[in-house]
C-alpha cells in the first residue's frame, strides 16, 4: 500500500489494513503448515481466516463499497471486488488440503488474495478519501462496527 496518500491515518481504513494483515499472516502460518506435512492445522488456520474475512467483507460492503457503489465511476470496481470475496468465501470451506488439488487451490487462491488487497490498498482506499463526505465516512463506520459487535 501507499504511504504518501493518508488513507492510513482514517480510522476505518487502519481497521480494514488490519483485518487484511491478520487474514494474510494466517494464509502465510496456513501454507508454511501444508509445507511442512501439517494439514490439520493448516485446516484450523483457513477456518480462522473464513471467520475474519466474514466479518472484514460484511464491514467492507455494506459500509465503505455501499456509499462507493453509488458513484458510477466505482460502481463496476466495487462489483468485481464483491466477485472476488464471494469467490473466496466459496472456495475455502471446500478446500481438501489432504490433497493436492487442495493444497494448490488454496496457494492460487492465497496469490489471489493478495491481489484482491492491492485493488484495495493502492486503488478503493486512497480514492475514499477524495469520494466520501463526512457522512459517509460515519455510515461506513458504522457499518464495520455492526460488522463485528465486541
Amino acid at each position: 500500500m501507499c504511504h504518501y496518500c493518508g488513507c492510513r491515518d482514517i480510522p476505518l481504513i487502519k481497521e480494514f489494513i488490519a483485518e487484511h494483515e491478520r487474514v494474510t499472516d494466517a494464509a502465510g502460518d496456513a501454507l508454511r503448515a501444508l509445507e511442512a506435512g501439517d494439514p490439520q492445522r493448516a485446516r484450523a488456520l483457513v477456518e480462522a481466516m473464513a471467520g475474519e474475512l466474514t466479518a472484514h467483507w460484511r464491514g467492507e460492503e455494506e459500509g465503505l463499497f455501499r456509499v462507493m457503489r453509488e458513484d458510477p465511476e466505482y460502481a463496476p470496481y466495487i462489483a468485481a471486488l464483491e466477485t472476488e470475496h464471494r469467490e473466496l468465501d466459496a472456495l475455502l470451506p471446500a478446500l481438501d488440503l489432504t490433497e493436492p488439488d487442495g493444497v494448490r487451490a488454496f496457494t492460487e487462491a492465497v496469490r489471489e488474495l493478495h491481489r484482491h488487497i492491492a485493488k484495495e490498498e493502492d486503488g478503493l482506499f486512497p480514492a475514499s478519501l477524495t469520494a466520501l463526505s463526512g457522512d459517509e465516512w460515519d455510515a461506513s463506520m458504522a457499518a464495520w462496527r455492526a460488522a463485528h459487535p465486541r
